[in-house]
């Protein structure tokens, strides 16, 4: 596999707002080189302080790409997030990125149809992906618990997305679970074959999608939400069992083809 190459620069905080009782969306101010050579699907790892405390950066998938900045979101969850949600516009942050392998977008040229499943926060990293997306830019499943925290909806839909919504409780769309909206879907199609399918979500959200996609012969290119340590694959912490042997999500991934994990 080749190795990427990687950019460790400060860049300048451009915005940090609250989108949700605990969500955060941070635009920041990148090079070019960076812009040139980052892919849907890589993440960063971000430094949230000049101290030793907390030791470990933060992983966070690039949500969105712009003429000369990326967008992140965030969920405030622990110090290091907390922190993070305290910087102000024209701070700076120590960044090491753009990280780990990305989707495949080798049959975006061809006009083939693809769906997008997003389980909660998985939402995030699939905009970028379906910013690159060539027309039509594909169906985007998106599930949450209740209406409050369906992620990305409006942002999908200026991309050009259709969009669908599945929600535990039935506040919004569907009431059940993305992976019973996605069977609903996927009955209807007639050439399955031809459908190109990514997903980004909990565990538990893939390891349904997979015994979905077995019983129709299909696959799905999907991106891990497991926690990463030093983001460059030395620590191992984020190893995963895969077909193939154990794999690193930060190094090897985070995506990977569903039918080689779990």
């Amino acid at each position: 596999m080749p190795e990427m190459k990687i950019i460790n620069k400060k860049y300048r905080v451009l915005e940090n707002k609250k989108i949700a009782s605990n969500r955060f969306m941070m635009k920041l101010a990148v090079c070019k080189s960076f812009l040139k050579i980052c892919k849907p699907g890589q993440f960063i790892h971000i430094k949230v302080s000049d101290s030793l405390d907390p030791f470990l950066r933060r992983p966070i998938s690039i949500h969105k790409v712009n003429a000369s900045s990326i967008d992140i979101i965030y969920d405030v969850k622990g110090k290091g997030t907390t922190i993070l949600s305290s910087k102000k516009k024209n701070s700076f942050l120590d960044i090491v990125g753009p990280l780990g392998n990305g989707f495949n977008l080798n049959n975006n040229k061809n006009k083939i149809p693809k769906i997008l499943i997003a389980g909660g926060m998985g939402a995030a990293p699939l905009v970028f992906l379906a910013q690159r997306f060539k027309k039509p830019k594909g169906l985007v499943l998106i599930g949450a618990r209740t209406k409050k925290e369906v992620v990305c909806k409006h942002e999908f839909k200026k991309i050009g997305c259709s969009v669908k919504i599945a929600t535990d409780d039935g506040t919004e769309g569907i009431k059940g679970s993305v992976v019973e909206l996605f069977k609903r879907v996927i009955t209807s199609v007639e050439n399955k074959a031809k459908v190109e399918i990514f997903a980004c979500g909990p565990e538990v959200m893939l390891k349904s999608l997979k015994n979905i996609l077995k019983a129709n012969r299909l696959d799905a290119q999907v991106s891990l939400e497991n926690f990463m340590g030093c983001g460059i694959g030395v620590c191992l912490g984020c190893a995963v069992k895969t077909e193939s042997g154990y794999k690193r999500v930060c190094k090897d991934g985070p995506v990977f083809k569903l039918s080689e994990v779990f």
